[in-house]
């Protein structure tokens, strides 16, 4: 059973930057594409950026040019490097894979101030 754990989140003003990190067990990581998606209140949940296992990456537009997704296959973890933060970026975070599994972590919160 995979088992994701999304760490990393926190309160920022706008403008600052947050790393978040996602530990993956199980579901063989190397071979997946993962990405990270996120759900603001009252929105549905949206996927702002993905790896393939070859490491090719894509983001939403919203996030395009400030937010930088990567894996470390040898840890099983995914991270999003986010900067630049915005008040609408303000969300929890949850990291899957591509397409998602049925199952999901408990997400990381993360809010941005004005």
């Amino acid at each position: 059973q995979v088992q994701l754990v999304e760490s990393g989140g926190g309160l920022v003003q706008t403008g600052g930057s947050l790393r978040l990190s996602c530990v993956v067990s199980g579901g063989f990581f190397s071979i997946r594409n993962m990405g990270w998606y996120r759900q603001a209140p009252g929105k549905q949940r949206e996927l702002v950026a993905g790896i393939t296992a070859g490491r090719i990456t894509n983001y939403a537009d919203s996030v395009k040019g400030r937010f930088t997704i990567t894996r470390d296959n040898a840890k099983t973890t995914v991270y999003l490097q986010m900067n630049s933060l915005q008040p609408e970026d303000t969300a929890v975070y949850y990291c899957n894979k591509v397409p998602e599994y049925a199952s999901w972590g408990q997400g990381t919160q993360v809010t941005v101030s004005l």
